[in-house]
């Protein structure tokens, strides 16, 4: 990065370290920590229930509930249904917290390098 010689940057190049220290910046990561961490530990904690289960209790993971249908393998497709609900959740979230603060956060960098 070009530096003045008081080492502030140049006009129209960006200071991205002043950014990551920014108020608005470091509320755009505690926002997605606090969502995607609580998330990725609860979804963890659950699938490694389901493997404890199924090497340490496969007399529970193979109760018929109905039909061929067991509990082991309703467990596994619930792994797959609560993957996708992360999923949505995350998107969601995104879509309403966390784009629009990056968004405006964006357009301050863009014309900030546009020397505006």
């Amino acid at each position: 990065m070009t530096e003045t010689p008081t080492g502030a940057p140049a006009k129209g190049r960006i200071d991205y370290i002043a950014v990551e220290d920014s108020p608005r910046f470091r509320e755009l990561k505690r926002a997605h920590r606090g969502f995607v961490f609580p998330l990725a530990a609860f979804f963890l904690i659950w699938y490694f229930v389901y493997v404890l289960l199924a090497g340490w209790a496969p007399g529970f993971m193979a109760q018929k509930l109905f039909g061929d249908v067991n509990v082991g393998l309703l467990i596994g497709l619930g792994q797959f249904v609560t993957t996708f609900a992360i999923t949505m959740a995350y998107v969601s979230f995104a879509n309403k917290r966390l784009d629009p603060q990056s968004s405006a956060i964006r357009e301050d960098l863009e014309k900030q390098e546009a020397g505006a």
